[in-house]
């Protein structure tokens, strides 16, 4: 199975199998959305590492993803890189420059890819110290003032723990873009 899952939301067809194909065999998982909606649902389901959106779609706009993303703590810290024929219908909605994702222009090549994922990768916004949607239900019905200082603890670990491992994915998307950027040489 691969390290790394990439989710690509794009109507076109032929896009989502030119980014299959530029991207190195056995290290992605590339899924596939033809849609807002089907794309939303995979990344519900598979929690990718990278998530490349059309800005149009049908069914629900690029631009209803982006919101919902954005509306998420969890989903936020998600590298995004969004993609569009014409920058302007981007820039309408969110005016430059892009702060928290890439963006790449349709048609690209494999060397402006590799270069919008790492840029992706580094403008993603970082995990704050929100508890992960599990551990908020350990909390009791109290509002959370009465949480106990060992439930805290806990808490503060399982944090930690997922930093880590955010932080060792970052380190193989570093190692990935080191193998992509050798094998265009």
């Amino acid at each position: 199975m691969a390290a790394h899952k990439i989710l690509v939301i794009d109507d076109s067809r032929v896009i989502r199998m030119r980014v299959r194909e530029m991207l190195p065999t056995g290290n992605f998982e590339v899924l596939e959305a033809k849609d807002g909606a089907e794309g939303l649902t995979l990344i519900q389901q598979e929690h990718p590492n990278l998530i490349m959106l059309d800005f149009l779609l049908p069914k629900k706009s690029g631009w209803e993803v982006f919101q919902e993303i954005q509306a998420s703590p969890h989903l936020q810290t998600i590298p995004l890189l969004l993609m569009s024929g014409r920058k302007e219908e981007v820039t309408e909605k969110i005016p430059e420059p892009f702060e928290h994702f890439a963006f790449i222009e349709k048609p690209f090549e494999k060397k402006e890819l590799v270069e919008a994922i790492k840029e992706a990768m580094r403008k993603a916004p970082k995990a704050t110290s929100l508890p992960p949607r599990s551990a908020t239900s350990t909390m009791g019905g109290d509002g959370g003032s009465g949480i106990h200082e060992g439930k805290i603890a806990a808490l503060e670990a399982q944090v930690a723990s997922l930093q880590g491992e955010v932080d060792n994915l970052k380190k193989q998307m570093g190692q990935l873009v080191a193998f992509i950027k050798q094998k265009l040489k």
